[in-house]
């Protein structure tokens, strides 16, 4: 039986035995939200942990415990949403993350599902720095960071990568098709031009989807989905190799 790099998944004594090869720790982080009618509402968690543990298994890290809800307060309007607050997340991640520090990992990766969780990742990220001289550490923003490796992948032009849009649905089919409910796939486009682009703006989701889709999901396909997760897990791959050094 291939043993799993999951924390939660081995005894501390094959803990002991990983952590003599590896200092480097990822840590997914996700959301309850929606995602569409047809996506589930935990597709930013699902995401982050199919890319952890892919890069895990290339690099031989171990993965930390999942953060499933985030702070999704944008989109709050829509049931089933979950909204941990920003000082309550803050507190909570960074107590995991204090907690590895102290079995000694000195590479923390999180790789996170939802953009409401960067700013606060980045605060983590800073303050550990500044306590911990000799720790590394850097965050995969999963969403925006996959719409950099699309290469011409996707077709539905500069709506590819909104909220449960082509993209989106692509990458969930590839990795839990079983989750996707393709009878209730639906284009929603919004009748919206941001005139104001370089100017950032506080708005909620339901004032422009009434779906929770921003995009044409219709699009999507299983191919474009293998694809962009392959060319993503390479990518974060490559970093770790160049970059941090590890072989």
């Amino acid at each position: 039986m291939t043993q799993s790099r999951k924390l939660k998944e081995m005894s501390w004594t094959v803990f002991e035995e990983y952590k003599k090869h590896t200092d480097l720790v990822i840590i997914p982080v996700g959301a309850i939200e929606v995602y569409g009618p047809h996506l589930p509402l935990g597709s930013d968690g699902l995401l982050a942990d199919q890319l952890a543990k892919r890069v895990a298994d290339r690099v031989g890290a171990i993965i930390g415990p999942t953060v499933e809800a985030g702070d999704s307060n944008v989109l709050n309007d829509f049931p089933g949403t979950i909204t941990i607050r920003p000082e309550s997340l803050k507190a909570y991640l960074g107590d995991i993350v204090h907690s590895l520090i102290t079995w000694g990992f000195t590479r923390i990766l999180f790789i996170n599902g939802h953009a409401g969780n960067v700013p606060i990742i980045n605060q983590i990220a800073h303050q550990l720095r500044g306590q911990h001289s000799d720790a590394l550490a850097a965050q995969i923003d999963c969403w925006r960071f996959i719409k950099a490796q699309d290469q011409g992948i996707s077709e539905s032009g500069k709506l590819a990568n909104g909220h449960a849009g082509e993209i989106g649905t692509s990458v969930l089919l590839h990795l839990h098709p079983e989750l996707v409910n393709q009878d209730k796939i639906a284009d929603e486009v919004p009748d919206y031009e941001d005139s104001y682009p370089e100017i950032v703006k506080y708005g909620r989701l339901s004032s422009i989807s009434k779906s929770g889709v921003v995009g044409s999901p219709s699009f999507a396909t299983v191919e474009k989905g293998e694809l962009l997760i392959q060319h993503s897990v390479d990518r974060i791959v490559q970093f770790l190799h160049d970059v941090w050094n590890i072989k």
